[in-house]
């Protein structure tokens, strides 16, 4: 089966789950990055290893499970932290992605599968993509929407914005955006950018290895 992988990012807050949420809507398959690397990180020995190394033995509860706490109070205090630790998530990721699009359904009648993730640009994983759709909202929108749902402040929010590139980077670097901004129906962007995915993917132009 010849599927395009299709990456789909933006900032934090932009609202890219629920963009991807229409996208499953119409059939077709999400993986979602974040979520499945976090499922790794207490699954996967080899990364679990890694991660001790990185942090020590109490980088995980008795319970086996992340010791969040600790390793989030690291990593966003220490930058050379936060990027060993990509360094040893990110592959393990990729490998887990391209295990999942092979085990895509042989009824699977779309011709992509979309893969979900927040720093898409940042690891380098927008390089094995064949198209990259970018969300984009408003930096106060973005803030007002993760300080509601994470009950958090608008300080703590753009200090996780600022460890993310910035939404000029990801745009120019995208094929398709869509903007989820209240202004611009979401559902009639999705639809859109279907035909402009499908319509690149008759030309048979990748998005290129290197930009």
């Amino acid at each position: 089966m010849n599927l395009w992988k299709i990456g789909i990012t933006g900032g934090i807050g932009s609202g890219k789950s629920r963009v991807c949420m229409i996208f499953a809507s119409l059939g077709y398959r999400i993986y979602s990055a974040d979520d499945r690397a976090r499922w790794l990180m207490t699954h996967d020995e080899e990364l679990k290893e890694s991660i001790r190394n990185l942090f020590g033995e109490d980088a995980y509860l008795p319970d086996g499970s992340l010791n969040r706490d600790k390793i989030g109070k690291t990593v966003f205090s220490n930058g050379d932290m936060l990027s060993r630790l990509n360094a040893a998530v990110h592959p393990v990721t990729a490998r887990d992605f391209e295990d999942w699009v092979t085990q895509t359904p042989a009824g699977y009648s779309k011709s992509f599968v979309i893969k979900e993730a927040a720093i898409l640009f940042e690891s380098g994983a927008y390089k094995t993509a064949d198209a990259v759709v970018s969300v984009y909202a408003p930096k106060n929108i973005r803030i007002q929407r993760v300080v509601e749902r994470d009950h958090t402040t608008p300080k703590a929010v753009q200090d996780r914005m600022n460890k993310q590139w910035s939404e000029v980077e990801k745009i120019l670097r995208s094929d398709f955006v869509i903007y989820n901004d209240s202004l611009h129906p979401l559902t009639v962007q999705v639809t859109e950018a279907i035909r402009f995915l499908e319509k690149k993917m008759l030309t048979g132009i990748p998005l290129p290895d290197s930009l």
